[in-house]
């Protein structure tokens, strides 16, 4: 074992030697270990799968294929853009079950759609042999009549599909941790808008529902909403008069990178003054739920940075893990509970390829934070470069803490140093030395936008029986200070390090 361990940090001293040219900046973090600043799920990391059919196609491309639920046999959110158009064949009111196809009366160029009960047992399977936690979103427009060309939509919602479909659930004993209302129906909506107080209405009338249909159950699953972008009137509005212990957890959705044929895609992700802006959101929506909604909880319900199914060249490689693990950092600090990444598969932006199922660079990057990133949220700073972001949080099952450490900077290597913010903990103990654990994510060849990622200079690909690879840390001395390359990502794990708010029994 020593052996193994002697090689492995000479192995480590070679890898970061490959850059001797580069001169780093020295930077002394800060981490506050005394309390956390917020925290977050068990399950933090969620994937969406969508109703996209294969036809759906943006900018001259079609890169759903048979990735969406329709075609498909963590925590998974089932929902989207279609959702409210999507009926469920079960019970007498819905007569025939249509396919979602091209239309021009329908959102998005696509008529309405429905849901098989047969499609219904597959998906569960599905669920219940990976041991998912399922988000489902409820149709929220049925019954509603359109009042408006700017998609206003009036009246009280039906809940009679909605009622058969979760009495179908309940009765074939399928698992759901939560329900959720509507997709993109807040403030000015997408393609459609339910204006606050009718919607707030609708919500209580679905939580009476629910807890009528599940009132055998010791836990009943969240009632989850609006699902759409942070409006402050909005919200606040719905929030007031939705009332104390209806809605369960507001979700919102991130895609604060622009649409995914922008030019300046690349640019955005490695800017971080750019990345910053979205900041207020998240500070705007936690000040609202302090002031209208303290018994709810925040969800980033769906993020995919580039909205239109992500960039082409882009979201599904190397250099898309800045925005992805940023955002994850930042949600965090901000006290939301989950993040759904669009998508598990699908578009541009899935975690997997849609059409070979192998894991993209930003599945490696969520497998990382949910094996090394506990709950406890721990305030995080730097005294250098914007370019060099950090977070840290309590490790994961084990003492001590974990550091994120995001370098955007293509030229700037930086040498860092971390501490405790009172210093009442010296992380090198009277006995010696500890060693610290790393793992070094870059691209392969230098190549931003590569479709591999290393790790500690090794590429993660799937092995020959189609399993991920070994993820092992290369263990260094903990008093030399963290090196991160330029364009790199590392976290690293202080077993050490002397926070309270981790305290491990």
């Amino acid at each position: 074992m020593a052996v193994l361990t002697g090689f492995r940090i000479l192995l480590f001293s070679l890898l970061v030697s490959r850059f001797p040219l580069v001169l780093g900046d020295d930077v002394k973090v800060t981490v506050k270990g005394v309390t956390s600043i917020g925290t977050t799920d068990d399950n933090f990391i969620c994937a969406t799968l969508d109703w996209w059919p294969e036809a759906k196609c943006y900018y001259g491309q079609c890169p759903w294929g048979k990735s969406g639920i329709m075609n498909l046999a963590l925590r998974i959110r089932i929902g989207g853009s279609m959702q409210d158009q999507v009926l469920y064949k079960v019970g007498k009111t819905v007569k025939t079950c249509n396919n979602l196809e091209n239309s021009t009366n329908g959102f998005f160029g696509f008529a309405d759609g429905c849901l098989t009960m047969e499609r219904w047992d597959q998906i569960n399977a599905l669920m219940a042999d990976t041991g998912a936690l399922v988000t489902f979103g409820i149709d929220a427009l049925y019954g509603r009549k359109r009042l408006t060309a700017y998609g206003l939509y009036d009246g009280h919602w039906d809940s009679i599909n909605a009622r058969d479909f979760v009495n179908y659930t309940i009765f074939k004993g399928y698992k759901i941790d939560s329900w959720e209302f509507g997709h993109e129906l807040c403030g000015s909506g997408v393609s459609a808008r339910v204006d606050a107080r009718q919607y707030a209405e609708d919500v209580i009338r679905l939580k009476k529902l629910l807890n009528k249909l599940y009132r055998r159950f010791k836990i009943q699953p969240k009632l989850l909403g609006p699902a759409g972008f942070y409006d402050e009137k909005w919200f606040s509005s719905f929030l007031q008069k939705s009332g104390p212990n209806v809605i369960d957890v507001v979700t919102h959705h991130i895609y604060n990178l622009g649409s995914g044929v922008n030019p300046n895609l690349i640019h955005y992700i490695r800017d971080p003054l750019f990345l910053d802006k979205v900041a207020q959101t998240y500070k705007d929506l936690e000040t609202t739920l302090q002031i209208f909604g303290p018994w709810a909880s925040a969800w980033v319900g769906e993020s995919g940075g580039a909205y239109n199914s992500g960039g082409k060249t882009v979201s599904h490689t190397f250099v898309n893990s800045f925005w992805y693990l940023d955002q994850l950092g930042m949600a965090s600090a901000f006290n939301n509970k989950v993040f759904c990444r669009q998508t598990l598969v699908g578009g541009n932006y899935g975690l997997l390829n849609a059409t070979t199922m192998v894991p993209n660079p930003d599945y490696y990057s969520a497998l990382l934070w949910h094996r090394l990133m506990g709950k406890s949220v721990l305030s995080t700073t730097h005294n250098g470069s914007p370019y060099l972001r950090a977070y840290s949080h309590c490790s994961k099952m084990k003492p001590g803490i974990t550091i994120l450490l995001i370098n955007m900077s293509n030229c700037t290597a930086f040498n860092v140093s971390v501490e405790s913010d009172v210093n009442l903990y010296p992380l090198a103990q009277p006995e010696g030395v500890k060693l610290r654990e790393e793992y070094h994510l870059t691209a392969k060849g230098g190549c931003i936008q590569s479709e591999v990622m290393l790790l500690n200079g090794f590429p993660l690909v799937l092995t020959e029986r189609l399993d991920i690879p070994p993820m092992k840390p290369f263990l260094v001395d903990g008093s030399l200070p963290i090196k991160v390359a330029p364009d790199s990502i590392v976290f690293a794990t202080f077993r050490d390090f002397k926070a309270p708010a981790c305290a491990w029994a």
